[in-house]
């Protein structure tokens, strides 16, 4: 591959969400044309059979995703990880997507008062919350909504129905503490393990 096609790869890999022609494009300080012939090499690189991961269009950009014959393994994996204990900051995170969602990171952040990009991505390799699309807001950031596991794990049987209801919501979108609080209470009712770090220590 190209040294361009190499940056673009490089790029999908460490990001957390689809990245599309603009943004591999600021990232990279190359120009739109020159994207587009790295992402068709990128492609021909990262092809079923060929490669372990390959290249998808999602959610109006690309990203590399498990190939067919891994896509098992990986699902093992996750399985694995979905089974460790929730972060209080990913429990936090989960209540505000929960009540909150279709929601930001930028509105998750703004939400919890720091950044929430640790905790989504611990989620999303969950399978606790998922991608719904991008907001009108400026730099149209990825959604966040809660997946069907997520009524599995926490026993709502009619979804986001199913959640406590929240006592005082506001003019705007719900309070951290709050929703944490509300999640938290169905997590011990569930038997869902959380950590709890020191204060010093705590996560994000």
């Amino acid at each position: 591959m190209s040294a361009n096609a190499r940056i673009v790869e490089a790029l999908l890999f460490v990001s957390s969400e689809p990245l599309d022609e603009r943004a591999l494009a600021q990232a990279s300080g190359l120009s739109e044309p020159d994207i587009e012939e790295a992402l068709v090499q990128v492609g021909q690189r990262h092809t079923q059979g060929n490669s372990g991961v390959v290249l998808e269009r999602v959610a109006g950009g690309w990203a590399l995703r498990a190939a067919d014959d891994t896509a098992m393994a990986c699902a093992r994996l996750l399985d694995q990880l979905s089974q460790r204990p929730l972060s209080r900051a990913a429990l936090e995170t989960l209540a505000v997507v929960a009540y909150a969602g279709p929601v930001s990171r930028p509105e998750i952040a703004r939400i919890r008062g720091v950044a929430a990009d640790n905790p989504v991505q611990s989620l999303l390799e969950r399978g606790l919350i998922e991608e719904a699309g991008r907001s009108d807001r400026p730099g149209n950031p990825l959604l966040y909504r809660t997946t069907t596991r997520f009524d599995r794990v926490f026993g709502l049987e009619e979804g986001r129905h199913s959640l406590p209801l929240l006592d005082e919501l506001g003019d705007d979108l719900p309070d951290a503490a709050q929703v944490r609080n509300r999640l938290q209470a169905m997590a011990a009712t569930q038997g869902i393990a959380i950590d709890e770090p020191a204060a010093a220590n705590r996560p994000a």
